[in-house]
């Protein structure tokens, strides 16, 4: 009965964002289940009527897919500060927060130099690669060192590093691509090789 009910409470904050009823979609965002909370902040922003202060308390929900869902929301909005979540306990909420800073307006140096240590150091390969990625989206020079350093790690955070490349230029460029060209992992070689076209024997 508890799981049926959690049901129609999540029914309805979802049905608030179609309905402009912003009251039952506020209302939503205390209830004790996560999913009910997550339908609120999706039916408030479908409305164009979630705050930053009701975004930056979702962004510390206990529950990590409550904050995974807050950072998707606040990716595109340059307010409220997420760079902190990169110090998530959970993996999956790092992940997200690092994709976030990717698909902001703009980012600080203090942010890059962040996703750079995340992209280096951080022990889950997935965070790795998400961050850089978003290196690779910012396309700041600050994260390049990074992004050169990922060239060597595993083979799907190699491949992302090579794609983040793009955004660069200069003879490290240059020559981890071309060591991308032979890389023992196919998806890898493939990578490179859709960015850059296959090798051209001379005649």
């Amino acid at each position: 009965m508890v799981a049926d009910d959690n049901s129609v409470r999540r029914r309805a904050a979802a049905r608030a964002g179609h309905r402009g009823d912003t009251s039952t979609a506020r209302h939503a965002l205390y209830d004790p289940h996560p999913t009910v909370r997550i339908a609120a902040l999706r039916s408030l922003a479908r409305l164009d009527a979630l705050t930053d202060e009701q975004l930056g308390t979702a962004l510390h929900d206990p529950a990590p897919t409550v904050r995974i869902a807050a950072l998707e929301l606040a990716a595109p909005r340059p307010t409220p500060p997420i760079e902190a979540l990169l110090d998530d306990d959970d993996p999956m909420v790092v992940e997200a927060t690092a994709w976030a800073l990717g698909e902001r307006p703009e980012a600080d140096p203090a942010v890059i130099d962040r996703l750079g240590l995340v992209a280096e150091t951080h022990t889950d390969p997935l965070v790795r690669e998400s961050a850089v990625a978003a290196l690779g989206a910012i396309g700041d020079e600050r994260g390049l060192a990074a992004i050169l350093t990922a060239t060597r790690d595993k083979p799907a955070v190699r491949r992302r590093a090579v794609i983040a490349l793009v955004s660069f230029e200069g003879p490290e460029v240059d020559a981890a691509w071309e060591r991308a060209r032979t890389d023992r992992d196919r998806q890898v070689r493939d990578a490179v090789e859709e960015l850059l076209g296959p090798v051209v024997e001379p005649d």
